[in-house]
Order: structure tokens, then sequence, then C-alpha cells
């Protein structure tokens, strides 16, 4: 979904609430196409988009998304849509990876605190940090960490050093919660928001 086209960048009615443009992702997609075709863009993909939306760009689609970036960690595995892109080529990547450190609405324990993950993370010398991300390199998925201090950034790069075993991956996928951080509460009246779809 996008805002409505014009001048303001977050546009919204006089109550406040945000206005959404009518155009139909699909249309989108297919000028995403033509850009390919131009040579302005090399590969195109999508985020948040659920299995159901993918589907209807597939179904007409010249050029198949490459991609498609959605919230992805251990309290939301996502295994579904995983298995859904996988079996269509398309590559799943994570973003909020870490879940959310500093968001206090969380019923604990976070993400990072989790006793299981603190336990391998021991065991391996490595951070929690690092074995969530290495936890979700090894389901084949692209990561997106975010992060502004220099050391976590480089820490973040060092997951390639070791491996978790089938019984850790077990462990770390039973964590999940289909606890969503970024529900996009402004979009819940679209027709296209994508978390009323199954997966």
């Amino acid at each position: 979904m996008a805002y409505k086209e014009g001048g303001d960048f977050y546009p919204k009615d006089e109550n406040g609430k945000v206005i959404f443009s009518d155009v139909d992702y699909v249309d989108t997609w297919k000028a995403l196409e033509d850009c390919v075709d131009e040579g302005l863009v090399r590969n195109i993909g999508v985020s948040n988009f659920s299995s159901k939306q993918i589907q209807r760009i597939l179904d007409v689609a010249r050029i198949k998304p490459q991609l498609n970036q959605v919230e992805c960690h251990l309290h939301l595995s996502n295994s579904k849509l995983h298995n859904y892109c996988q079996e269509n080529g398309i590559v799943l990547q994570a973003y909020g990876p870490l879940g959310s450190p500093g968001n206090k609405s969380e019923p604990p324990p976070r993400c990072l605190e989790e006793p299981v993950l603190l336990e391998i993370a021991k065991a391996k010398n490595k951070s929690p940090a690092q074995v969530n991300l290495r936890f979700l390199l090894q389901r084949g998925l692209s990561v997106v960490p975010k992060s502004v201090r220099p050391q976590r950034i480089q820490e973040n790069f060092q997951i390639y050093d070791f491996e978790l075993s089938p019984e850790e991956m077990k462990l770390l996928l039973d964590l999940n919660k289909d606890y969503r951080f970024k529900t996009q509460e402004a979009a819940k009246d679209h027709k296209y928001y994508t978390f009323n779809d199954p997966f």
C-alpha cells in the first residue's frame, strides 16, 4: 500500500487519519518490471507481503519478486511464509531480527533474554545476538540487523565461525510466539492490510 499521491509525505485527513492511495500494488509491480526493462533497477522485491499478496503478483508477473522483507525474529518465526517463499524461489529477508530490545511493551522474556538463547550463547562463547542471527541464517533467511554502535555492528558479522545443531535450531524455533512488533496500526482499515492474512 502507498500513501495518497501528492506533496505530503505522510498525508492525513482533518481527523488525523492517514490517507492511502487507491492504486493496486499489482499495477505498481508492473511499473517496477518496466523499470527493470529500462535498466533503471536490477532487482525488485516486496516488503510485508503475505503469501496471498505475493500470489496475486506471481499470477501476472513477468518478473517474480526476488525478496520479501518481513519482521522475523525468535518470537515471530514466520515459518509458513518462509516455506511459501522458498517454494517460489523468493528470499525471505528478516528485519528486526533481534526483536526490539528497547521496546518495553513486549511481555518478558524479550527475544535476547530467552533462557534457552542465553544457555546456547554461553555454550558457544557467543553473544545472544550472534546466536540469534546465526539461527536465522541457518534457517535460510537473509538478515538485516540494526545497530548504531560500531562494536555491535562488527559483532553482528562474526557469526560464520560456528554452527547450531539441529537440536539447538529446534529449541530456538520453538520460542515462536507469533508476536509482532510492527503492526502498522495506521493501515488496519486498508483493503490491502497484510496482517489480516494467515501468512
